[in-house]
């Protein structure tokens, strides 16, 4: 692997990892970013990648074109969870330490609304159809939000606070990673209730999940210990399961290869069979790297990597190969 420094906010070219899964094309440097990262979005019409700077208490907001930070939105308690909404170019960041909810203007990213939920708001997801924004927060709920006016329409009560859920296209349902509960709730959005629970069986810590729509299915990573299994959409059976790399906090679906990437801690990025979920390949990436964004439209996976080791936090681009 090689690695050119061209300036301190600029692209830094690397070497491929593996021919033909992710080759790592570039660093985007986050000088003056301290503690976690969270989670990201991309918009894609102006190429611009938003980035939950959780321990620094802002949101960066990243020139994916020039390869640079273009600009940073203060005034966050933690922010975690944060999504990107093209009908109305808005930005919406949920904030773990007092449990705000803003949206901005992504233009002129001017705050647009906020509310204020009990706390702990975390994952952020849109559904575009119905005009609906979800927030899992608090002790065990999903707030449903107005997308435009942020007012709090109602809760989905859950059993324990939800880590990543994501909401399928295929069906009216929402699944939620739900770990201190040791089960992946099913909820059902028309009636705004939880109508089914998977057991976690013997694992521990589902944090990131996927869904494989075309397999019917959805992928759950566990931390304890470090598992992906694959449970059907139709009864929640366990289809298939095998080992991960460690501390995972995203996993992404990537259809048109047949891939799936496990984003992980331990400081890899696990590539996976889609359909038989064996790994194809292990990218180096940083230590604490657990974060990230598979976007289809740009065809990159960002991996957000804090500042470790006497290494400033960075953005690393890695392009799936064809």
């Amino acid at each position: 692997m090689r690695a050119a420094t061209l300036s301190a906010f600029a692209f830094l070219a690397m070497g491929s990892a593996a021919a033909g899964t992710l080759d790592i094309q570039g660093k985007v440097p986050l000088p003056g970013c301290k503690g976690r990262i969270d989670h990201l979005a991309f918009d894609p019409e102006r190429r611009r990648l938003f980035v939950a700077e959780l321990g620094n208490n802002t949101v960066a907001v990243i020139d994916v074109d020039k390869r640079q930070l273009d600009r940073r939105l203060d005034g966050h308690d933690e922010p975690q969870g944060i999504a990107y909404f093209a009908p109305l170019n808005r930005i919406y960041v949920a904030d773990g330490g007092d449990g705000t909810v803003r949206s901005y203007d992504a233009t002129t990213f001017k705050l647009a609304t906020s509310v204020k939920l009990s706390g702990d708001s975390d994952n952020v997801r849109i559904d575009p159809v119905a005009k609906r924004v979800y927030v899992g927060y608090g002790d065990g709920a999903l707030a449903v939000l107005d997308p435009d006016t942020l007012q709090h329409i109602g809760d989905i009560p859950l059993k324990a606070h939800p880590e990543s859920f994501q909401l399928s296209s295929a069906d009216d349902h929402i699944y939620v990673n739900v770990p201190d509960a040791r089960q992946i709730a099913v909820v059902d959005r028309k009636s705004g209730r939880q109508v089914a629970s998977w057991p976690a069986r013997i694992w521990l810590s589902n944090y990131p999940m996927a869904i494989d729509e075309e397999s019917q299915s959805v992928l759950s990573v566990f931390r304890v210990p470090a598992r992906i299994a694959r449970y059907s959409t139709k009864d929640g059976t366990v289809l298939a399961e095998v080992e991960a790399c460690g501390d995972a906090d995203d996993v992404f679906v990537d259809a048109r290869r047949n891939l799936a990437y496990v984003v992980c801690g331990q400081g890899v990025v696990d590539v996976l069979d889609r359909k038989t979920l064996k790994r194809i390949d292990r990218i180096p990436t940083a230590p604490g790297a657990r974060t990230g964004l598979y976007s289809a439209a740009a065809d990159v996976l960002f991996v957000a990597a804090r500042a470790e080791g006497g290494h400033e936090a960075a953005v690393w681009i890695l392009k799936p190969g064809d």
